[in-house]
Parts: structure tokens; sequence; C-alpha cells
């Protein structure tokens, strides 16, 4: 029985576990908080140490044909747009990897006449011979599309549902193929199926009511630990952020709730990686720290080239699938990103944070000499 199956009868059926997982999300202040936080705080040191695992997005495209109303990628934003070549994709790899990191997650809109597989699979090959973890976030395959980034040496996964309310789903999705809503629900198992060692999920919170896209990820989570067994999996909570298109929230998940929804996930998943962005605040993410985040971007650029400024150069608009050549450019001039990020602190004043405050960052935690010695 795949996800999506599950999904459809979760208002009228909900297993044990994510009826208790929907208690915890209720009215909470005060010391059941604390005692919450406390459960957290020693399930997290239990079962990760006093470890925290860094990585960075590097975005290859900021193409797209998908209008989703809350992405400044998306497809009817009048923003300068580049996909890197596979040669400056592995500079700006080259780049990070001098900063210390050794998990890097490639980034890209969804156009397939851009990012096509053979696209994709050439930059995970480059990269794999010097990164021991890479991981993609991109449009949505089947698993026999995916079957060659995985022997490439791509060896995570992550896609995130935005939401799990079909009806704002549709609002928010209003053009390409990422308007099929059960086609995206079934990715993981799909990539479970491809081989991909890691697999990640989240929701976008700000889109719908949080506290019913908590429950409806808790059920996923419970689903892909039965069915994927075989992948580490990892949860992400991101909140909204300004990008271009200018797009309002219409909900809110408040401090005080994403800290409770970050223990509530932590004493329900005790083995589930969550992972934290530079989308938060520098001081949340300091606070937050010892209450289950095992895994933290820093240091991040969420345009292609941002690292190094690679494919200035070649900066243009996109119409109906063609390039158009926006003129003379600023100097300044860069591709757009796809959100602003919030901790702008880079990767070596994060890992000294981590440090100070008695956690041990780990910049790898794989390599496939283990599979091949």
């Amino acid at each position: 029985m795949s996800f999506v199956e599950v999904f459809n009868r979760l208002d009228t059926a909900p297993s044990p576990l994510v009826r208790r997982f929907r208690a915890l999300l209720g009215p909470m202040d005060g010391a059941p908080l604390e005692r919450l936080a406390a459960e957290a705080h020693r399930i997290t040191l239990r079962h990760f140490g006093r470890t925290m695992r860094l990585f960075a997005p590097l975005y290859l495209s900021n193409e797209c044909v998908n209008n989703c109303k809350y992405c400044g990628f998306s497809r009817d934003n009048a923003i300068l747009r580049v996909t890197l070549s596979p040669e400056q994709v592995e500079r700006e790899a080259r780049h990070l990897v001098a900063e210390g990191f050794r998990n890097i997650l490639l980034v890209a809109g969804e156009h397939p006449k851009f990012v096509s597989s053979g696209y994709l699979e050439e930059c995970v090959s480059r990269l794999a011979a010097f990164v021991p973890g890479v991981s993609l976030e991109i449009g949505p395959m089947e698993a026999g599309e995916y079957r060659p980034l995985v022997r490439a040496g791509a060896e995570g996964l992550v896609v995130y549902q935005e939401t799990y309310h079909r009806p704002t789903y549709a609002e928010m999705h209003t053009a390409g193929p990422k308007r099929d809503f059960d086609w995206r629900l079934a990715t993981p198992e799909r990539a479970h199926e491809a081989g991909f060692r890691r697999i990640g999920i989240g929701a976008l919170f700000g889109l719908w009511k949080w506290e019913e896209d908590a429950v409806a990820l808790a059920a996923h989570l419970e689903h892909l630990q039965r069915v994927c067994w075989q992948a580490q999996l990892t949860v992400s909570l991101p909140r909204l952020r300004p990008a271009a298109g200018e797009f309002e929230p219409g909900h809110s998940l408040p401090d005080r709730d994403f800290v409770r929804l970050l223990c509530a996930l932590r004493v329900t998943f005790p083995t589930v990686g969550l992972v934290l962005s530079t989308r938060e605040s520098r001081a949340l993410r300091d606070a937050v720290l010892p209450l289950g985040i095992t895994m933290m971007s820093a240091g991040s650029h969420t345009e292609p080239g941002g690292y190094t400024g690679e494919g200035k150069e070649t900066l243009h608009h996109t119409v109906r699938g063609r390039k158009i050549d926006p003129g003379i450019l600023p100097p300044e001039a860069r591709a757009a990103e796809q959100f602003c990020i919030a901790d702008e602190r880079s990767a070596s004043q994060v890992a000294e944070m981590l440090r100070l405050r008695g956690f041990e960052p780990v910049w790898k935690d794989w390599d496939a000499a283990i599979l091949n010695p």
C-alpha cells in the first residue's frame, strides 16, 4: 500500500502513533512544554550524541516550468535565470569543499529543457569524485530515471510535499507538472525503490494550518519508516521566507509552536534526522540546537552561482522556454535566489558556534569505500 492510500483515509483512520503525535500539538505552555523539551533533549543525546551534520545547498538552475505562487523560481516571475554548466557546478562544489563541506545538496528548478537527467547525471558524477555525500532536490521522477543518478553517486533525495492540504496545494500550484499532488506524494517511495540511502521529506509551513500539515507529515514519516526501512529518513520544517513574487503567507507557525512541533517530532520519531536550514534566524537556530536538530545548513546561497559568481555571463530571462537577452546588466547583477536566507553566518562561524555550545560539527559521515572496500 502506497502512502497515497494511507493519506486518503488519514482523517478517518489515523494510527495510534499519529494520534499520540497530534495530542502533543495541543495547547501547551510553561511546565508541560519544558518537560517536552527536556524529553526531546534526552532522546536526542541518546540516539545522536552531541553531533551536528553540516551541509550546503548548491543551486544548479533557477529555470522552472511550474507556477508556484510562493516560490521565487516560479515560471511567470520576471527574474534573471541561469543554468550552470557541469564545469561551473564543479567549481562551485570545490569552493564548498575548501570551506570544509563534505555533504552537498544539489538543487534545481523543474525544467526538462534545461535540467535533463543526463545533465544531472554528469553533475553528480563530477562531484562524487571528490564529495563523499551528494544529495538531490529536484523535480520528481520515475524510479527508473533515478537509478542512473544513484549509480553516478547520489546518495540522497529530498522532496517536500509543500502542503498536504489538497485544496491549498491546487491553489498554490497553478501550472506545470507539480500540480499532480499524488505523483509528488509517492516520490519518496520511488526514490527508495531506486536505491537512495537517504530520503528527506518536509512541509513548507505558512501555506496551510500548521497543525494539519504537521499531522500529515507525521503520518508520512510513519509510513516511510515501515516501507523504506533500508533508507535513513530526515524531515525538514521550513517556514516561508520572502522571495520574488512577494507572496504573502495566509497562515503562520509562530516560534513557540515551531519549538513544540520540533520537540513533538523528536519524541515521536527518536531516530529520524531533523534538519534546520538558514531560513531561520541565527537566534532561533542557536536556541533549538539541543531539542532534536541533527543536521544544519550553513553559509548558504539559494541562487545558481551564489558561492563563486559562476554563470553571470549567461544571465537571461526565459519566456515560454526561450532564453531572452536581458540587455545590459549592472556588474552586480546575479541570478535570482529562490528565497532570502535569515542566518547569514559563514560555515566556519556556524561550526565555531557549535563547538562553543558543546557540539561536534560533522562534515563527513559517509564514504563509498564503506561499501567498496
